[in-house]
């Protein structure tokens, strides 16, 4: 495979989103000896910079073909990069943490190819089998459910039995009986009703229908409040 220097020095340093981004420590190929670099995860490609202020990677793994698993390390929290073949390299890596090293480890698992035609075929096969039927299709919502008022749901046309209304507290001594004024009324309640349109119980996907069929009366009942309210 030929990579243009240029083209990936560009795309190593863009400002598009990266998948991860962070320190890790890297064994050098001859030497033992581990070297903290600046890693950047784009796509399948892991570059790694000197610093994050580089303008240039120093390198670039291409995730291809390969498999991320942990090992035993000087360094803690270690985990390795293999790729198949006797003489393919095997790229040494350690995190500062725990958590910095499980992402790591996810998120370079799933940054290939080959993973991800894993993913898209196991979700046709997945698709064509509910399109089949061989699969139960996920729980359909309720059908209507019913309107609600003051926050509770009315399930019949019957009113509820009226509670006993509290006696008002008595006046303190020297009151006057005439007080202020009342406030403008609250805007009327909808008419109770049951759970279905006038012409037939609406089904579970016309959403729209119901907003709009309350909707109706609940504009024209604030209309007529609003009128009431402006007059004298």
């Amino acid at each position: 495979m030929k990579l243009n220097e240029r083209s990936l020095a560009f795309y190593a340093t863009c400002d598009a989103p990266v998948d991860n981004a962070g320190f890790l420590y890297k064994k050098g190929g001859r030497h033992a000896a581990y070297h903290r670099r600046w890693f950047v995860l784009r796509g399948n490609m892991l570059f790694y910079f000197e610093d994050p202020a580089s303008r240039e990677p120093v390198g670039v793994i291409i995730l291809e073909g390969c498999t991320v698993e942990l090992v035993e390390a000087a360094e803690e929290f270690a985990f390795a990069v293999r790729f198949a073949g006797a003489r393919a390299r095997t790229y040494v890596l350690a995190a500062e943490s725990q958590a910095a090293m499980e992402g790591w480890v996810k998120a370079l698992s799933r940054a290939s190819f080959d993973y991800l035609r894993l993913v898209v075929r196991e979700l046709e096969q997945q698709l064509a089998a509910m399109r089949a039927g061989d699969c139960p299709h996920p729980p359909r919502r309720p059908r209507a459910l019913p309107p609600k008022e003051n926050g509770c749901a009315v399930w019949s046309a019957e009113p509820p039995a009226a509670s006993p209304a509290p006696s008002p507290a008595p006046s303190p001594a020297g009151a006057s009986a005439a007080g202020s004024p009342p406030g403008p009324a609250p805007p009327p309640l909808p008419p109770r009703r049951r759970a279905s349109a006038p012409n037939g119980p609406l089904r579970a996907g016309s959403f729209a229908q119901l907003h709009e069929l309350y909707g109706q009366e609940v504009r024209a009942l604030r209309s007529q409040w609003l009128r009431n309210r402006a007059q004298p």
